[in-house]
């Protein structure tokens, strides 16, 4: 598989890419439900549970982000001796973890 990371472009997978696409699509779909909440005046605590969800999706979304750039960008980079792409990883971490 041919990945260009150190272009910040990465050819993915067809699977790879429907399954990133699929979450955001439920995310989008789940932040539609949010503004049609507070547009019909719904209760606080109920939308806050919603905003929540929301949260939990785009977090797994980022787990499974990550995961596939440390199998293959960060893995190959390392191999190819590229140890920068190790700095720029931990740098990605520490945002992450704000």
């Amino acid at each position: 598989m041919e990945t260009n990371c150190c272009h910040k472009t990465k050819q993915r997978s067809e699977e790879e890419y429907r399954s990133l696409v699929n979450r955001l699509s439920r995310i989008e779909g789940q932040i539609r439900g949010i503004r049609r909440m507070v547009d019909t005046d719904a209760y606080c605590t109920d939308i806050l549970v919603q905003v929540s969800a929301v949260s939990a999706a785009l977090n797994a979304f980022n787990r499974e982000l990550l995961s596939n750039h440390i199998r293959t960008c960060v893995s190959e980079d390392i191999k190819a001796g590229k140890d920068e792409t190790v700095d720029e990883l931990i740098a990605t971490l520490q945002k992450l973890m704000k």
